[in-house]
C-alpha cells in the first residue's frame, strides 16, 4: 500500500530550514539604513575624496603638532642661522635653498631660519583663520537664511538685500583699511593676534551671504512640504517649526557649502599675508613667505616653491573632500 500524497518526505525538514535562511537573508538585504550610512557607502567609493579627506586630516595634526615636529627635528621656526648664508649674495649657502639633512627644505635668505619649521607653524595660521572664519559665516548665514527664507515679505526682502550689498562690497580693500587703523592690542589680545582675530571676523562676515543664500532658498521650498504643514496643524510655533522641523533637513547643504567655503578662506588668509596685512613678522605665514620671497624668486626659487606647493595641496585636498561630500549628500548630483 503507497503512502498518502500529503506525508511529508524526507527532505521536506532541510528544504524548509534553507527557505527560512533564504528569507533571513533577504531580510538582511532589505534592512533600513540611516541618511548617514549611505552617505559614508557613497563617499568610501569616491577614492578621490577619501585621498582629499586624509590630506585634509594629515594637515589638521600637522598644524596641532607644529611644536612637537619641530622639536623632533631640532628647528626653532624663528631661529637665525646666518653662517648658513652667503653674506654676498644674502642667498642660502649650497644648491636648492640649502637643503640639507639639518634643513630638510633649506633655508630662507637673508636670516637663515628653517623653512620645514615655518611651513608647519604657518598651517596654523592658515587652517585657524579658515577653520573659524567658517563657522562665523556658517552660523551667520545659517540663522539669517533661514530666518529670511521661513518667514518671507519684508524680513525676507531687508536680509536679501543685505546680502546682495555685502557680496558687491569689495572684501580685501575692506580688511586692508581696517586693519591699518588697528590697535597692536584688543580684548586681551597683542600683536598678531590681534590681526587673526580681525580676519577670521572680517571673512566670516563677508563670507555668509554665499550660504545664507543656499539656506534661504532650501527654506523656501521645504516649508511648503507635507510634514511642515502637519506640525502647523498640531499647533507647532514658528520657532519650532525652524529649529525642529527645518534645521535638520539643512544639514547636508551647510556642511556641503562648508567644506567648500574653508578653501576659499585659506586663500583669502594668504593673500591678505601676501599684501602685507595679514600676521605680523615673525610669525610664520605662507602668504608672507610667499611674500618675502618675490625677490629672490631667481637666485633661490626654492623659498616661493615650498609655501606655493604648501597653499595648492591643501587648497586642491579640501575641494576633492568637499565634491566627494556634496556627491555623497547630494545623489542627484553627478561630475
Amino acid at each position: 500500500m503507497t503512502a498518502p500524497l500529503h506525508e511529508p518526505t524526507a527532505d521536506a525538514a532541510p528544504n524548509a530550514h534553507e527557505e527560512a535562511e533564504v528569507a533571513s537573508a533577504k531580510a538582511k538585504d532589505v534592512q533600513g539604513r540611516s541618511l548617514g550610512r549611505i552617505a559614508w557607502e557613497r563617499l568610501k567609493r569616491d577614492k578621490l575624496a577619501l585621498t582629499g579627506g586624509t590630506v585634509v586630516v594629515l594637515l589638521i595634526v600637522i598644524a596641532l603638532l607644529a611644536p612637537v615636529l619641530t622639536h623632533l627635528i631640532g628647528q626653532d621656526p624663528d631661529a637665525y642661522h646666518e653662517n648658513l648664508i652667503d653674506p654676498l649674495f644674502g642667498t642660502p649657502k649650497g644648491s636648492l635653498g640649502g637643503l640639507g639633512g639639518d634643513h630638510l627644505l633649506g633655508v630662507e635668505p637673508v636670516n637663515g631660519r628653517d623653512i620645514l619649521a615655518r611651513i608647519l607653524y604657518g598651517a596654523q595660521i592658515s587652517l585657524l583663520v579658515g577653520f573659524l572664519s567658517a563657522v562665523v559665516a556658517v552660523a551667520l548665514g545659517t540663522v539669517l537664511g533661514i530666518l529670511a527664507g521661513f518667514f518671507g515679505g519684508w524680513v525676507d526682502s531687508v536680509i536679501s538685500r543685505v546680502m546682495d550689498g555685502l557680496l558687491a562690497f569689495p572684501q580685501l580693500l575692506f580688511i586692508i583699511a581696517l586693519v591699518s587703523v588697528m590697535p597692536n592690542s584688543m580684548l586681551g589680545l597683542s600683536g598678531s593676534a590681534v590681526r587673526v582675530f580681525v580676519m577670521i571676523l572680517v571673512i566670516g562676515f563677508f563670507g555668509w551671504p554665499y550660504i545664507g543664500r543656499v539656506v534661504r532658498g532650501q527654506t523656501l521650498s521645504l516649508r511648503e512640504r507635507e510634514y511642515v504643514d502637519a506640525a502647523r496643524s498640531l499647533g507647532a510655533g514658528r520657532f519650532y517649526i525652524l529649529f525642529k522641523e527645518l534645521l535638520p533637513n539643512l544639514v547636508a547643504p551647510i556642511i556641503v557649502y562648508s567644506t567648500m567655503m574653508i578653501p576659499t578662506n585659506i586663500l583669502t588668509e594668504a593673500a591678505l599675508s601676501f599684501l602685507g596685512v595679514g600676521v605680523k613678522p615673525p610669525t610664520a605665514s605662507w602668504g608672507q613667505m610667499l611674500s618675502n620671497a618675490i625677490d629672490y624668486y631667481d637666485s633661490d626659487p626654492m623659498y616661493m616653491v615650498v609655501p606655493g606647493v604648501a597653499i595648492f595641496i591643501t587648497v586642491l585636498a579640501f575641494n576633492l573632500f568637499g565634491d566627494g561630500v556634496r556627491d555623497a549628500l547630494d545623489p542627484k548630483a553627478s561630475r
